[in-house]
């Protein structure tokens, strides 16, 4: 089965003219320019680019590209390998680059989001490293790294623009907004309408009016191509997010009837090493709806996140806000399988947490992942 196209963007024909047109203004400037506007250079200058352009980087230095992490390292730390990961072990875990945080893994480690909960469903956030246990296909694993803060992640929300979603979106649109503003400031995220296509409406962004106005771009109409959107989305996030933690929320009325991929599929592509965490919103009225169901409730119990099935359109809100709070307090387990990444295939995960004080505790993880696969789904054109 074909991977689906890039993410297609509105009115792409207009950003081309735009492009254009400020090209030829800076060919006409180059143009006109005389040498006595030049300043001459020292040997400790750095000859600068066109205007608009950046600035020329030293002798096998690359220059870092929009949209992406700096390659260059920092003062005291390691060079960065592709994908985030250190070039060697003992870097830490977190940076901040470009007045963004960054959190990189160590070369090897499979990370873990978690999400602690006790016989009443009630959030347990006070446990400390010794509470977990961690399995990777039945055998033990040492966790090498642990933490509980809220970190920022990068973040899709897809969101249905199928015909029978018209009089819905205004409060679906509402409730994204509030798991925006009820999320870590860091927080980057991108807009998805999709009905029998996708349309990335707004790519990473933390400014709530650029995504309300990405979220009223609304032409409810056509079929629903949920798995194509979903794959399409993860990719993006694999290629061009600059944190390290993924999410994927998902707001949907139907089953899909006009993708290209099968939810088997899908649930392959998100469970690639790294493959964000899933959450879902279901607005299924209907007995015949089982499919939409199932295929929802899938995807977020494969990948750690939860499905939510509310009766009346007057609960999302609410649930949006749930999201939020669950994603900001979940631990990050960090473990170095005991089974080389490098032989591939699949490995199924399992976490269990006990402390002094509490009876059954539940955790809530990605169940298993595709060992690494990481870098080859992330070469996206």
């Amino acid at each position: 089965m074909p991977k689906p196209d890039i993410m297609h963007r509105r009115n792409s024909h207009v950003f081309l003219f735009i492009v254009l047109f400020f090209s030829s203004v800076l060919c006409v400037q180059a143009q006109t320019t005389t040498p006595a506007q030049s300043t001459p250079q020292t040997s400790a200058q750095q000859p600068q680019g066109p205007r608009g352009s950046a600035p020329a980087q030293p002798s096998g230095q690359q220059p870092t590209q929009p949209g992406q992490p700096s390659s260059a390292p920092q003062q005291g730390q390691q060079p960065a390998a592709p994908g985030g990961a250190p070039a060697e072990a003992g870097q830490s875990p977190e940076s901040n680059e470009g007045g963004v945080f960054v959190f990189k893994k160590e070369v090897n480690e499979v990370v873990l989001h978690a999400t602690v909960v006790d016989d009443k469903q009630r959030m347990i956030t006070n446990l400390d490293k010794g509470a977990f246990t961690v399995l990777e296909d039945g055998k033990p694993q040492a966790i090498t790294s642990f933490r509980h803060e809220d970190i920022p992640v990068a973040m899709a929300i897809v969101i249905d623009n199928s015909g029978s979603m018209r009089e819905k979106r205004p409060k679906v649109n509402q409730a994204a907004l509030n798991l925006v503003r009820s999320s870590n400031a860091q927080d980057q995220v991108f807009i998805v309408n999709f009905n029998d296509e996708y349309y990335l409406d707004q790519d990473f962004t933390s400014n709530i009016n650029q995504l309300k106005e990405a979220l009223e771009k609304i032409e409810a109409r056509g079929g629903t191509a949920l798995y194509d959107a979903v794959v399409a989305s993860a990719d993006h996030l694999k290629k061009n997010a600059k944190l390290e933690r993924k999410v994927l929320f998902v707001v949907t009325d139907g089953e899909d009837n006009a993708s290209r991929e099968s939810l088997e599929q899908a649930v392959r592509r998100l469970q690639e090493e790294n493959g964000p965490t899933v959450y879902a919103i279901g607005l299924l009225g209907e007995e015949k709806q089982r499919r939409a169901h199932r295929a929802l409730q899938t995807m977020t119990e494969r990948t750690g996140g939860i499905s939510f099935f509310p009766r009346t359109l007057d609960e999302v809100d609410a649930i949006s806000r749930s999201v939020a709070h669950d994603i900001r307090n979940q631990y990050t387990i960090g473990y170095k399988p005991t089974n080389p990444k490098s032989t591939g295939g699949y490995r199924a995960i399992h976490v269990d947490a006990r402390a002094h004080g509490y009876g059954k505790l539940t955790v809530r993880t990605r169940s298993g992942y595709y060992a690494g696969q990481e870098r080859a789904s992330s070469g996206l054109h």
